[in-house]
């Protein structure tokens, strides 16, 4: 066999390009041959630690994940976070401080996209970006990438949490005229009790007045107010709440609660039918398993064409 660094420069020079299409053939064969098609459309990520010694839990190197500290040996990766729970989405701040409260993890590398027949379970795309890149903002881009060769008019694109924005279900809908089954990410919005009428409960627990609404293009802000807002009694207000005694004419609380107009606000996500077709997600899980197996989740390579290669590779082996 050639040395290991003759390997280690093919895998480096080689254009990803010629992989695609390698991985492209094998896909259009396989949809003539009835194997995949696109109805059922399952996207997901997993992430890719670089070879650095950064990513080891056994490094007490100081400021190891800093953004002002990138790792020397491999100059390409980025930092990013890994979380086993999409319910929030994360953002590194500059001090790298992450706001939430799930479980998480720092890491060096990148991240491998990946776009399931959520049938057969066999891979369709699959893209490779640094660990920084979100995937919120980064759905609308392969899926239009794939869809130039591999159509996906009509499809039912399904993804977690993790995927969720206006954006991402408008391109869905209206540009390929397709159903999106995307988990809500509520990202930090705040929950009101309720009456059955559809009123919020004040913090004294007294039910609030409707009081108007603001119209924007894609929501509506319905507007409640105290109960007693003008009344001048200063006993009324059960918990003597500081807004009572604004001094204004209209005292007491507003809370507002904003009503969705849009196509994501449309869906009903605790339907049936959303339930079934989102469970078909489980698909990409199954398949990042198998994909996980070839060792690609931690690589032995140190520059993002050769990370980039060897994920292609292994998708076109599985």
């Amino acid at each position: 066999l050639p040395s290991y660094s003759v390997f280690r420069r093919f895998i480096k020079n080689l254009s990803n390009s010629f992989l695609k299409e390698i991985m492209k053939n094998q896909v259009n064969i396989l949809k003539d041959l009835g194997f995949i098609d696109n109805k059922f459309i399952s996207v997901d990520a997993t992430p890719v630690k670089a070879n650095t010694k950064f990513n080891n839990p056994k490094s007490f190197s100081n400021n190891k994940f800093s953004k002002n500290n990138p790792p020397s040996s491999d100059k390409d990766c980025k930092l990013g976070v890994h979380t086993a729970n999409n319910s929030m989405n994360l953002h590194l701040s500059e001090d790298k401080t992450v706001n939430s409260k799930k479980n998480y993890e720092f890491y060096w590398g990148y991240k491998n996209h990946v776009i399931c027949d959520a049938i057969s379970g066999l891979p369709i795309a699959e893209f490779t970006t640094t660990a920084d890149v979100n995937e919120v903002s980064n759905l609308t881009e392969i899926l239009a990438s794939t869809n130039e060769w591999f159509p996906l008019e009509g499809s039912y694109i399904i993804a977690d949490k993790g995927y969720d924005s206006k954006q991402n279900h408008d391109f869905i809908r209206y540009t390929l005229k397709g159903h999106a089954f995307i988990a809500l990410n509520k990202r930090g919005t705040k929950k009101h009790n309720l009456t059955s009428k559809g009123n919020v409960i004040c913090d004294a627990g007294l039910p609030m007045h409707k009081d108007g609404k603001q119209y924007f293009d894609s929501y509506i802000k319905q507007k409640f107010c105290c109960p007693f807002r003008t009344s001048k009694d200063d006993s009324l207000c059960p918990c003597k709440h500081d807004k009572y005694f604004n001094g204004k004419k209209n005292r007491g609380c507003v809370k507002y609660i904003t009503i969705g107009t849009d196509y994501r606000s449309s869906i009903n996500r605790d339907s049936i039918f959303f339930k079934k077709i989102y469970s078909l997600r489980t698909e990409s899980e199954r398949y990042n398993s198998r994909w996980k197996n070839l060792n690609t989740e931690q690589a032995y390579v140190r520059n993002i064409n050769s990370v980039t290669n060897l994920n292609t590779i292994g998708h076109i082996c599985l």
